[in-house]
């Protein structure tokens, strides 16, 4: 009887209902009409302000995010007044050059610098590979437990790294190579790398994208599966690999945590080094007999950017590869 009602209650309110899905229809319509004129404007009267708004956003937004670099590299000229003068804000009264040597003696700069791109480079390169892998054949192979597969996939990516940290310790240590690089290496070559799953959503939807007859085609020349994904996957997914490769490496040597549990004392980082960047200042300074000097902001501000700057390098120098490999992947499903 209830069902009844119930049908009667919703036969009633179906015409309002299609009159408030119908508002909010047009209401999106016009609401991606007005931000595509806005992004896109057409060359009429409202066209150069649309512009100039734009641009004036950007400016904001860049200054934004570029505030703390440009307080960081300011500070790290300062002298030691410079430092404590309430009136010196943002320009040195006197450019200091020492901070910078002070600061690369007590991160112990290239030795660190290596050991930085040596736990980031390797598992980054391994990330490319395993995830693709992973990604390639849940993107077209068919087989029994597929979707459950991919379900525990995106599960990894919700489940905190904490969760997981434990158990990946215990294993590492069974298997005898905790505090060492093969760590790092294990757990990356069968996709447990740091934000793993991330990676293999990213190649899954690069992979997706590609027409199957492509394939097809390869299958009738007689290239197997393995040929069809170096020969045409691979180049086909070039932003995929660049975009993982850039955010492991970065993603990796700025990691301390991972680092102290699984590498121990085998290897130092630029990263962990300064965690301790105070200590070991102090402890040079008693080495060297200068009791006196202390540490300061400016010199810590020199370590810190000295630390990062590796990572600026690098961007600067592979943005072009990644811009390219954007325009190259023009390749749309069927």
């Amino acid at each position: 009887m209830w069902l009844g009602k119930l049908k009667q209650f919703f036969t009633r309110i179906k015409p309002t209902l299609n009159k408030i899905g119908r508002f909010f229809r047009r209401l999106w319509e016009k609401i991606q009409v007005f931000v595509h004129w806005f992004l896109f404007p057409s060359n009429d009267r409202r066209a150069p302000v649309v512009s100039v708004l734009l641009i004036f956003l950007l400016i904001i937004f860049s200054f934004i995010y570029i505030y703390p670099l440009l307080y960081m590299v300011s500070y790290s000229f300062m002298s030691a007044e410079d430092v404590v003068d309430p009136l010196v804000k943002y320009v040195p009264t006197k450019v200091v050059f020492t901070n910078y040597v002070d600061a690369l003696k007590t991160l112990n700069y290239w030795p660190n610098l290596g050991g930085s791109f040596l736990v980031a480079f390797i598992p980054s390169i391994l990330q490319c590979g395993a995830n693709s892998l992973l990604a390639y054949a849940l993107s077209r192979f068919n087989f029994r437990g597929k979707k459950v597969l991919l379900a525990l996939v995106l599960l990894t990516f919700v489940v905190p790294q904490q969760i997981t940290m434990i158990p990946q310790v215990v294993l590492l240590s069974k298997l005898k190579i905790i505090d060492t690089i093969f760590s790092y290496i294990i757990l990356t070559t069968f996709g447990q790398g740091i934000r793993g799953a991330v990676f293999v959503l990213l190649f899954y939807s690069f992979f997706n994208q590609l027409p199957k007859s492509i394939e097809e085609s390869a299958k009738i020349d007689g290239a197997n599966a393995f040929t069809i994904f170096l020969k045409i996957a691979v180049p086909s997914a070039l932003p995929a690999y660049i975009l993982t490769f850039l955010l492991s490496f970065v993603w990796y040597y700025n990691e301390t945590v991972l680092a102290t549990l699984y590498l121990g004392n085998d290897i130092t980082t630029l990263t962990l080094q300064l965690e301790v960047f105070k200590s070991a200042y102090e402890a040079m300074m008693n080495q060297s007999g200068s009791t006196g000097k202390s540490i300061n902001e400016a010199i810590y501000m020199a370590g810190t950017f000295m630390t990062i700057l590796p990572l600026l390098v690098i961007y600067f120098i592979t943005q072009r590869f990644f811009v390219e490999g954007i325009d190259r992947a023009g390749i749309t499903g069927e």
